[in-house]
């Protein structure tokens, strides 16, 4: 009766011990890859070289703006001419008047597709190199942290991740000290 009393008493002080322990995985580390994410779009948008990128971008913008705007004002000028003046012109006077505006008006359309084409042509061309020089700190970043793997939040469909996993910060601040390092020298 006494071993089986002591018995008894073991195996209630093991289970009390088990019940207030925490489980085993979350004592420790699940061995295997390190992973983690960054947001590639935050790093563009809040890095010094993705906002000096994106500044660029802006004035290329306002400078095909204004040619576009003043193609615009040609335009109406020329059709307000046409309306007041279109009456008292020959028919042949009031066609190449029409003809000639017709004419503006492709020009200031194929102008206005031409920007664009270029701005998004430019824009690839700045965030590539934006990446390019990234990604060298990624990957500088992801070796002194030991990680095995990093992904791209966007573009990787990440379901879930530990706010801890996030290196978005980290990346956007060794990018940044990289380019100030890059200008001291």
């Amino acid at each position: 009766m006494k071993a089986l009393r002591s018995a008894l008493t073991t195996a209630t002080a093991a289970a009390v011990l088990l019940a207030s322990a925490a489980p085993a995985w979350a004592q420790t580390p699940a061995p295997g890859p390190r992973v983690a994410f960054i947001d590639l779009q935050r790093v563009l948008a809040r890095s010094a070289a993705g906002v000096a990128a994106r500044e660029q971008l802006e004035r290329d913008k306002a400078a095909m703006q204004k040619d576009v705007e003043a193609k615009r004002k040609e335009l109406e000028a020329l059709r307000e001419e046409l309306e007041k003046k279109g009456p008292l012109m020959t028919a042949d006077a009031r066609r190449d008047k029409q003809d000639q505006f017709e004419r503006k008006r492709r020009d200031a359309a194929r102008l206005a597709d031409d920007f664009q084409k270029e701005l998004e042509k430019k824009e690839a061309v700045l965030l590539q190199k934006v990446l390019q020089e990234v990604s060298g700190v990624i990957e500088k970043v992801g070796k002194e942290r030991n990680y095995q793997i990093i992904v791209e939040r966007q573009r990787a469909a990440v379901l879930y991740a530990a706010p801890d996993a996030d290196l978005t910060e980290e990346i956007i601040k060794a990018y940044d000290q990289q380019a100030v390092n890059k200008g001291k020298k």
